[in-house]
């Protein structure tokens, strides 16, 4: 369900510290079941999704990842205890303070893909195991990963002084929320999990929208579904055992299969965490209030299987049969139960925005796991803009939405991560006005000191 600019306890540290005070060497060895508590706690927050290493095989926690952002790709940091590379000389305090205020030891500030603004709602005793799982049951890493460089003006981090006021906000528990399993279901969603940060839209300052929350967003040009409980635009239609089944292995038959973002998730954190709390995150999400796309007729996986494939098509047709129907097969029904999954009543093909369906066949699909793994190569490089496009149109009328129409233009955009917020493709603008009034304000401050 989801990922992000996002999407870790993560983003913790995209950002590494001063030095302040070596910790290890003077602690004793820590109680087994706080390390325990600690490292299930790290992967409820999906930590190492964002910042394991960038090479197969890379240390956990050693950071490289890039993270593509509208204003740039975001490199996560070594959050391993390494004194050189790391954060083995923050304090608890430092550490706390970069979590849960995204600041960092020496007072920069941390770029909004860490959800510091759903980790400020992390208590104190998860704070401390946490804090004692990356110091003690973390291997250090040596490995340096590259900064992070974004053009100006997101270079300027001082700017989220501004920012944080309005977006960095934790929604307080509704009076809804009334039972143990529904209040662990909000900490595991709203705070660890920071679901919110890929599955809401964006505000014009691209923080999320708070009255939209769940209703769907985009990351990186992949579409993190609407998961409000809208029987037709959400998952109000879904099962109680479906949803847990999907959380847990990120595979439904007849519904959906994870990719993206969504499918890091489960690697990483979802598939990790025992049934009460898989649970727990089902009744919560049963509170958010449903949120209706007027695109939306019908769920996105219950389109009808008839086909309505046209003239045009015939190229994607061509395509799919040399580079599809040997594992989805020539009818998309799927084979080896459900491994490769069905391409009817799929959640994907059947969507009324394509977004999803053009970002498999680019990237494929990576998912890990001893329940439903799963792996598509990704055709990014070996097919043109124009072929994508083909390809896409011949699987959404042939197997799901037969309204969806794509054109190379459109999958240009998602090659390029997706459609540019505006306040990103207004900045060239704005920079004349802002560059005048900085020009005014000089000359008054010029013609003061000369007493004119």
């Amino acid at each position: 369900m989801k990922r992000r600019y996002h999407k870790s306890l993560c983003g913790l540290l995209l950002a590494t510290g001063i030095a302040v005070s070596p910790v290890q060497a003077a602690d004793p060895q820590p109680d087994p079941a706080l390390l325990a508590k600690g490292a299930y706690l790290a992967r409820a927050a999906d930590c190492n999704a964002c910042h394991r290493g960038a090479a197969p095989g890379s240390p956990d926690y050693s950071g490289g990842i890039a993270i593509a952002t509208p204003m740039g790709n975001i490199i996560a940091t070594n959050i391993t205890p390494s004194t050189r590379s790391g954060i083995g000389n923050y304090t608890e305090a430092d550490f706390k303070r970069a979590v849960t205020q995204g600041i960092r030891p020496n007072g920069e500030r941390l770029y909004p893909a860490m959800p510091y603004s759903a980790y400020q709602g992390i208590n104190d005793a998860d704070i401390h195991a946490l804090y004692v799982w990356f110091m003690h049951g973390v291997a250090p890493s040596d490995a340096q990963p590259p900064q992070t460089h974004l053009t100006f003006p997101w270079s300027l981090r001082a700017l989220l002084r501004l920012w944080n006021p309005f977006n960095a906000r934790l929604p307080p528990v509704s009076n809804s929320v009334n039972t143990p399993q529904l209040q662990r279901g909000y900490y595991l969603t709203e705070v660890l999990g920071h679901c919110s940060a890929c599955h809401s839209p964006r505000n014009a300052m691209m923080g999320e929208s708070m009255s939209q929350r769940y209703s769907g967003g985009t990351q990186g040009g992949w579409r993190a579904p609407n998961i409000t409980a809208d029987p037709v635009s959400g998952i109000g239609a879904w099962k109680d055992v479906e949803l847990m089944q999907y959380l847990k292995t990120g595979n439904l038959p007849g519904k959906a299969s994870a990719a993206g973002g969504m499918a890091e998730a489960i690697d990483n954190s979802l598939r990790y965490l025992t049934d009460d709390d898989l649970r727990a995150i089902v009744a919560y999400l049963r509170q958010i209030p449903g949120v209706r796309d007027s695109a939306d007729a019908t769920q996105a996986w219950s389109h009808p299987p008839e086909p309505q494939v046209r003239a045009a098509d015939k190229a994607g047709e061509r395509l799919y049969q040399n580079a599809c129907a040997a594992c989805h097969r020539s009818q998309g029904e799927g084979a080896y139960h459900a491994v490769f999954p069905s391409l009817t009543a799929n959640s994907t093909t059947g969507s009324h925005t394509p977004d999803n369906l053009i970002m498999v066949i680019l990237d494929g699909v990576q998912r890990d796991g001893k329940f439903a793994p799963a792996t598509m190569p990704g055709f990014r490089d070996a097919l043109n803009d124009e072929q994508i496009a083909q390809l896409t149109n011949y699987v959404a009328h042939r197997f799901g939405n037969p309204a969806i129409q794509v054109s190379a233009s459109d999958v240009a955009t998602q090659r390029d991560g997706g459609t540019t917020p505006w306040l990103i493709r207004l900045l060239p603008w704005l920079s004349v006005p802002a560059a005048a009034l900085v020009i005014w304000l000089l000359i008054r401050l010029a013609r003061r000191r000369k007493g004119v």
